[in-house]
């Protein structure tokens, strides 16, 4: 999404678990949808029931996987568990070569492998507006056991510590703000999100204690 109109860009979100990304980059991706794509990835695991190749992943067999990532395909891959993850590279410049603009969903990690892959790329990392709120969100779910919250917690607290590595912060307290706030960095206007504002630095510090 460009404020001209002109070309496409690539913006690359990462989140710890419970900030609430997929909920806030889907309702913008869904307000935007002409100018928005989501970028498919690859994986190796089994696809659910409810799942559809091309639709919800790119489902290959591991030694597809490798072939494609040693051919440079993958502008990103993981291991997770006992699968493999990545994005496409060909699928991410041909969205871009029709002039629309690509979301990825990764994490930190991942970001990092695409900003040396692509380094015009914007990174977006998604903040929860404190430490108790999502604790509170990941015991909310429902779906996880007390020592599994705590493992997200532990991991979540790591992962935040590298939103200095990102261009922008989006802190997701009140969805319709966030949403707004996420537009306006999209548009190139999101100035007050910049990691490189005093007051958001200041902020992002005390949320993580």
């Amino acid at each position: 999404m460009s404020s001209n109109g002109h070309s496409g860009k690539l913006f690359v979100f990462a989140a710890p678990s419970g900030a609430g990304k997929t909920t806030l980059v889907h309702a913008v991706v869904t307000k935007h949808q002409e100018e928005l794509r989501f970028s498919i990835s690859y994986t190796t695991r089994e696809p659910r029931t409810n799942e559809a190749n091309a639709v919800d992943y790119l489902f290959v067999r591991e030694e597809e996987f490798m072939r494609l990532r040693d051919a440079g395909e993958m502008l990103e891959s993981a291991q997770v568990f006992d699968n493999y993850y990545a994005t496409s590279r060909s699928q991410v410049e041909k969205h871009l070569a029709d002039n629309r603009s690509v979301v990825l969903e990764i994490d930190w990690q991942g970001a990092q492998q695409v900003r040396e892959s692509m380094p015009d790329c914007v990174t977006i990392f998604i903040f929860p507006p404190s430490l108790a709120e999502l604790e509170r969100r990941l015991r909310d779910r429902g779906t996880d056991a007390p020592e599994v919250i705590e493992r997200r917690l532990r991991d979540a607290r790591s992962d935040m510590t590298h939103w200095v590595d990102f261009d922008y912060v989006i802190i997701n307290d009140n969805l319709d703000a966030a949403v707004i706030d996420l537009e306006a960095v999209l548009k190139g206007e999101g100035e007050a999100s910049s990691t490189g504002n005093p007051k958001l630095r200041e902020t992002l510090e005390h949320i993580i204690g």
